[in-house]
């Protein structure tokens, strides 16, 4: 009886737990679609981060990329060759591209794949094209420097995941293209498929090197959970777009100008200064060309003098200049996508000029006007004794009784200017009466 109880209670377990053994294994998919920046770096490496804490059979990285920042690049490569879960970068759908930094992420990653219809390559620094490729025709040291460094860079994820590496030097220096078919045929890429369930039977059984070691894949019945950008990436994804850090510089710049022209409004300050931390910290990450920063600021100066010097335009057509030439070259980025729009550069000069010459001109000029009410009108106001008084006596001024102090004596119906307010007490001088006989 002791024996049969416990080879039941062990039949049991194992009944128990079968479902368990049986799991489907799992697979995290991730997604780049459109430029790479700092958005796309962060959302790759916390995608690869619980990968890994939930023991994902593959990361599945569907690309369809321009390219995008260099920096960005390498982080994400970096991720990739560290990452104890292969990953499976997949070209797709069907007319997507992994140009420029697209084509480096796919020569890091274990399994190279792409979809039909699809293409790679166009892998020179974007930095060195309009000399067509400085590398072969004598370009400056700098190209050279550049060209030879990602041809380097390129070489070596092509001899780690044994693939044409020839051919990726060619994608560099000459922005050499392949479309899938090709790609394959040269040994560019490992497999082509149709959609994910393709990829998948393919890649069944297949053995890769993860952090030096083999590793085969199984990925029959394998669940593929999306994993979506949060929140936190979505807010990096906004403001580091060179649009939106652009618009947020140019808000705080103007709300703190409103703010110091008519102090204590609060709203204008409040909201510059929140728009313009926001800016620098896309800068802090964004590739800005400081140069360009520095035009911009002198634009912004030369329309700010224009309204307290009028020069008759000179000053804001040069203003105006600078700015647009500044906002150009602001973001030297050398890659797609991370230029600005010449529609919202134009629509900021335009607005600019028109608020710093005539708005905040305005202002000023509003400023400068006598005041003709509330009690900081009563200063530099004129009146009357009422009675003699050494130190303190009775005055009128704008036809109402005040009780006025003054350091000199004042007689009875001299008249008098209003110097200060202490409450409820003027503080007044006697004014020499203008001898009307004199011309």
């Amino acid at each position: 009886m002791p024996r049969r109880l416990i080879r039941f209670l062990l039949f049991l377990c194992m009944a128990l737990a079968a479902p368990a053994w049986a799991a489907a294994p799992l697979g995290l998919v991730l997604g780049i679609d459109g430029a790479i920046g700092p958005a796309t770096r962060d959302y790759i490496h916390r995608g690869l981060a619980e990968a890994a804490e939930r023991h994902a059979e593959l990361v599945l990285l569907r690309i369809d990329t321009p390219g995008g920042l260099s920096l960005a690049m390498r982080d994400i490569i970096k991720d990739i060759l560290a990452s104890p879960v292969p990953v499976v970068t997949y070209v797709a759908p069907d007319g997507a591209r992994a140009a420029s930094a697209g084509t480096y992420i796919l020569y890091a990653s274990h399994v190279a794949a792409m979809a039909p219809a699809t293409n790679l390559g166009a892998a020179t620094p974007v930095s060195i094209l309009p000399g067509e490729s400085g590398a072969s025709k004598g370009g400056s040291a700098m190209e050279h420097k550049v060209v030879n460094d990602a041809v380097a860079y390129i070489r070596a994820l092509a001899q780690l995941r044994g693939r044409n590496a020839d051919w990726a030097e060619q994608a560099v220096r000459h922005a050499a293209s392949l479309d899938a078919r090709q790609a394959l045929k040269m040994h560019v890429i490992d497999l082509i498929a149709s959609d994910n369930s393709d990829l998948m039977a393919q890649l069944d059984g297949r053995t890769v090197e993860v952090q030096g070691k083999p590793l085969q894949l199984h990925t029959k019945g394998i669940t593929l959970k999306t994993v979506a950008p949060d929140w936190r990436n979505r807010l990096l994804a906004t403001i580091t777009d060179p649009n939106v850090a652009y618009i947020l510089m140019l808000v705080g710049i103007y709300g703190l100008i409103i703010e110091f022209a008519h102090p204590g409004a609060m709203l204008p300050g409040v909201a510059g200064a929140i728009c313009l931390v926001l800016a620098l910290f896309a800068f802090q990450v964004l590739p800005v060309n400081y140069a360009g920063l520095g035009l911009i600021l002198l634009g912004i100066a030369l329309m700010v003098a224009e309204a307290f010097v009028p020069s008759f335009g000179a000053l804001g057509i040069g203003g105006v200049v600078a700015f647009v030439f500044g906002s150009v070259m602001l973001f030297d980025a050398g890659a797609p996508g991370f230029g600005i729009a010449y529609s919202i550069i134009a629509a900021f000069a335009v607005s600019s000029l028109l608020l710093f010459m005539f708005v905040v001109g305005l202002a000023l000029r509003a400023r400068r006007r006598p005041i003709i009410t509330g009690s900081d009108e009563l200063i530099g106001a004129h009146g009357m004794a009422l009675d003699d008084f050494a130190e303190q006596g009775p005055v009128r001024v704008h036809s109402e009784r005040w009780r006025a102090r003054s350091g000199t004596p004042i007689a009875k119906g001299q008249p008098i200017k209003v110097t200060g307010r202490e409450g409820l007490i003027l503080t007044v001088e006697p004014e020499q009466p203008t001898n009307k006989g004199e011309s």
